[in-house]
C-alpha cells in the first residue's frame, strides 16, 4: 500500500488540528506537517516533500494559500496542491486553476470526500467541487492585473500610499494612480468600495 505523505496548512489551530487528526485516521495518509501560513507551508514542503500540500486559501501573511500553491509548483513540482476554503469564490476557483493546483474542495464537504480527493490528487487526478464548476464559467475575468491585485491588498490591510509604495518599490504618486485606475475598472464608489468589490469576487 502507497503512503501518502500530506502537509496540511490551516490558521485557525482548531480546525487544524481537527484536520490532522481525521486525516490521520486514515492507514495511507501520513501527515508529515501542519502549518499556519503559506510561508510556513512553503518551507516546510521544501524540507518534508510530501505528496499532496493541503492548503487553506485565506492564510494570514505574504502568502496566502494560492499564493503559496503558485510558489510549489514552481519549487516542488511533485508536491500537488488542493484548496480547502470555507468560502465558495468563484473568483478564488480562478486564480486557483490559474496557479495549477490539482483540487478545490469546500470545508463544508463531508469528511470522506476530502479523503478521497487527496487519494484522487496523490493518483495524479484534478478535482473540484461540483458546486462551483458552472459558477466558475460565468464568472467576469478579472479585470485587475497583478500589480493593481498587489496594491489593492495591501490598501485592504490598511495600508496608505506611502506604505506600499515603500513595500512594492514604487513612487507614491504611482501608488495613487493605480489605486484610481483600480476605482474606475471597478466601478467603485472609493477604495473602500474597491477593496470590497474585489474581496467579494474574490480577485484579492
Amino acid at each position: 500500500m502507497r503512503v501518502i505523505r500530506v502537509l496540511l496548512a490551516e490558521d485557525q489551530h482548531v480546525i487544524r488540528s481537527a484536520l490532522a487528526a481525521l486525516l490521520g485516521l486514515e492507514e495511507d495518509l501520513e501527515i508529515v506537517a501542519t502549518v499556519e501560513s503559506g510561508e510556513a507551508a512553503l518551507a516546510a514542503a521544501l524540507v518534508h516533500r510530501p505528496d499532496v500540500a493541503v492548503l487553506d486559501i485565506d492564510m494570514p501573511g505574504r502568502l496566502d494559500g494560492l499564493a503559496a500553491a503558485a510558489e510549489l509548483r514552481t519549487r516542488l513540482p511533485a508536491c500537488r496542491a488542493l484548496m480547502l476554503t470555507a468560502y465558495g469564490k468563484p473568483g478564488h476557483l480562478r486564480r486557483a486553476l490559474g496557479a495549477g493546483v490539482a483540487g478545490y474542495v469546500l470545508k463544508t464537504a463531508p469528511p470522506d470526500e476530502l479523503v478521497a480527493a487527496i487519494r484522487k490528487i496523490a493518483a495524479g487526478e484534478r478535482v473540484l467541487d461540483p458546486s462551483l464548476a458552472v459558477t466558475a464559467w460565468d464568472l467576469a475575468d478579472n479585470p485587475l492585473t497583478p500589480r493593481e491585485a498587489d496594491v489593492l491588498r495591501l490598501a485592504a490591510s490598511g495600508a496608505d500610499a506611502t506604505d506600499i509604495a515603500a513595500r512594492l518599490h514604487l513612487a507614491a504618486g504611482t501608488v495613487r494612480n493605480y489605486l484610481t485606475v483600480i476605482v474606475t475598472k471597478l466601478n467603485a464608489r472609493n477604495r473602500t468600495d474597491a477593496v470590497r468589490i474585489a474581496t467579494e469576487a474574490g480577485w484579492i
